[in-house]
């Protein structure tokens, strides 16, 4: 009985590999940004800032949460890589696709 048991597990555990390694994942393609009249531009395109000028831009980008120090820490780490920040304190990720592209092991934005 426990062999039965044990031979089914190991064909549905077989079966969901299977299903797992034949998953394709397709991601649309990124929009580009788009130069706005009313928000500054320097800072949030890819490559635009130095990594000096990146404490003052999410000190604004946090500005407004709650969780100041998470996120200044990401906000941080992200424009350390991409060397931009999206203006705003919330959301016009599309002006920096790297930051907006950067995903957790989970699938969920590591960038605030």
């Amino acid at each position: 009985m426990a062999r039965k048991t044990g031979m089914v597990m190991l064909v549905i555990l077989m079966l969901v590999l299977v299903a797992e390694n034949n998953a394709t994942i397709t991601e649309s393609p990124t929009p580009q940004p788009q130069p706005t009249g009313n928000l500054p531009m320097y800072g949030a395109t890819p490559g635009s800032l130095h990594p000096q000028e990146c404490a003052p831009r999410c000190t604004t980008r946090c500005s407004k949460t709650s969780f100041k120090k998470p996120c200044m820490f990401f906000c941080q780490k992200c424009c350390a890589k991409c060397l931009c920040v999206p203006p705003g304190t919330y959301g016009n990720k599309e002006h920096c696709p790297c930051y907006n592209n950067w995903k957790t092991k989970r699938g969920g934005p590591k960038c605030p």
